[in-house]
């Protein structure tokens, strides 16, 4: 079958008609008059999001309010994590429902063109019909996998030949004289800076725009999956100036930082090299910092500055998720929609010396994730519940996959997350696995968490981490270089033993974990043709 939009459907009519559906690819399915309707899906993502950024996590100093009202009338789930915490492994997580050795992606690559099962296909199949706006960050970058339509924000990068996406095409309509990296920081910097342009003009406004006007004009018989993907608060930290306004920078908690991080406190910065590990060039007295850097002490002031703009970026998107949901209820389809919201993994801002994404800490690692049903479902008792059950991104397919009343392949990792809102508790897993491979020029390593203990082993050299984040939220004190710790680190060390054991000798050797100097980005399950 042809999974591609009508010929006469190009993309440039996409973003004029945006989500005006009439005109989208593929006749309406009628939905049987005996059945109960099936709900639609809002799919909201965001990118490099602190778990603890969201008021109702606890976090004072920022404003929320939305998700908080979505926590309010869903459940929060405070041990939610990305495996991978890194672009493109995490998004392989969330098509796939597989952990990282499954989908083949233990660190920062460039995703499979086709995996055997996939989200959007599988919802497809189901009978929705799905549009995405925002970052897919997938490759090729205007691949539907399964989607009716997309308008693409993939923050400047071209990975495919001639590749424009559809926000830039969109900003040179719109403001032909002007520049839409004009605002001056990267994306991958640790500096912050007031958008230098008109407030509408910002990508974060752009796609809460496709996604409100998808929503007043769906009129298809069909429920839909609707994807709102955010490009930020990931850097730049480039809110617009009224947000930055609403924050002080001496409001802001200064990062966390324990004895052991002392070693990333030296600012150095990789440079690329041939071998196992990029070189590294020790900053003279008289260097800058590099703006891209992905550690170094830059001082306590610098990074509040930084949390400054990204509080106030999360604040942006909160808005913008407000008009949303407020499309929704206008349209009467909020009762009647299962939403989840996610990020792909978090950002250290300082915590620890590190900047960035890639570590096993709870700054990167730890992602929110609010599950809100539709009042059909029942379970209304439940709302405003904190779940402290471990759950990842590879439960998000198995979850849409229930909500569309579809069968969940025995093959997948993942678990719905509406198993938990039920109450069906005793056998979801006791613990999350997370890793990544040799990135920036930091240590691969593995992990593994219950969401009060985690246990870090780094490859390269043998080290362990381990922290009760019960007692030490922060991660400031590492347990195994306790004596009297040392009975809960063999345990959590044998359990990594157990989980590593199927990958055999370069992992796991002689019922001991062994060192490995090699980088090691692909798992023998990433799909052979990719």
């Amino acid at each position: 079958m042809d999974r591609r939009p009508q010929p006469e459907m190009t993309r440039r009519n996409l973003l004029k008609a945006a989500a005006c559906t009439s005109v989208l690819a593929g006749p309406a399915t009628a939905l049987s008059a005996s059945a109960p309707p099936k709900p639609n899906i809002l799919y909201l993502m965001t990118d490099q999001h602190r778990a603890d950024c969201l008021g109702c996590a606890g976090n004072k100093a920022i404003k929320t309010p939305n998700f908080d009202s979505l926590a309010a009338d869903g459940v929060r789930f405070p041990n939610a994590y990305s495996s991978t915490p890194s672009c493109t492994p995490a998004r392989s997580a969330i098509l796939t429902g597989l952990s990282p050795w499954h989908h083949g992606m233990i660190g920062y690559g460039r995703i499979a063109g086709q995996y055997r099962f996939e989200l959007p296909q599988a919802i497809r199949d189901a009978g929705y019909y799905l549009f995405g706006i925002g970052k897919m960050h997938w490759h090729p970058q205007k691949k539907l996998r399964g989607y009716h339509g997309l308008l693409l924000d993939e923050s400047g990068r071209a990975e495919t030949p001639g590749f424009v996406s559809d926000y830039r095409l969109w900003f040179k309509e719109q403001a032909p004289d002007l520049n839409p990296d004009a605002t001056g920081i990267g994306w991958n910097d640790y500096r912050a800076k007031a958008y230098a342009l008109p407030e509408r003009l910002h990508p974060t406004a752009w796609t809460a725009d496709r996604a409100v006007e998808f929503i007043e004009k769906y009129d298809r018989a069909e429920p839909f999956l609707l994807k709102v993907s955010f490009a930020r608060p990931h850097s730049p930290y480039d809110p617009p100036q009224r947000l930055l306004d609403m924050y002080n920078v001496d409001d802001m908690p200064a990062p966390v930082v324990g004895a052991w991080a002392q070693r990333n406190a030296p600012l150095t910065m990789p440079t690329p090299a041939a071998g196992d590990r990029a070189k590294k060039k020790k900053a003279q007295p008289s260097d800058q910092p590099n703006p891209s850097l992905w550690h170094g002490d830059l001082g306590v002031r610098q990074a509040q500055e930084s949390r400054r703009a990204y509080y106030a970026s999360v604040t942006f998107i909160d808005e913008q998720v407000g008009r949303i949901l407020a499309a929704l209820k206008k349209r009467g389809l909020y009762d009647n929609t299962l939403i989840l919201f996610f990020a792909d993994h978090g950002d250290m801002l300082g915590d620890h010396h590190l900047w960035r994404k890639t570590y096993a800490y709870e700054s990167s690692a730890n992602i929110p994730m609010i599950l809100r049903w539709p009042t059909g479902m029942g379970m209304n008792d439940r709302r405003g519940r904190t779940l402290p059950q471990t759950t990842e991104l590879r439960d998000v397919l198995p979850t849409f996959l229930d909500a569309a009343r579809a069968p969940i392949p025995g093959h997948l990792d993942g678990r719905s997350l509406l198993e938990l809102v039920r109450g069906n508790t005793k056998s979801w897993r006791p613990w999350i696995d997370l890793e990544h491979s040799m990135c920036y020029d930091q240590d691969h390593w593995t992990a593994l968490t219950d969401g009060r203990f985690k246990y870090i082993y780094y490859a390269y050299d043998g080290r362990e981490q381990l922290f009760d984040m019960a007692q030490d939220p922060g991660e400031t004190r590492n347990l195994a270089e306790e004596p009297a710790s040392e009975p809960v680190l063999k345990q959590w060390r044998e359990r990594m033993v157990q989980h590593l054991s199927e990958r055999g000798e370069e992992f796991v050797s002689g019922g001991k974990l062994t060192i490995r100097k090699q980088r090691f980005l692909y798992s023998p399950h990433f799909p052979k043709d990719a």
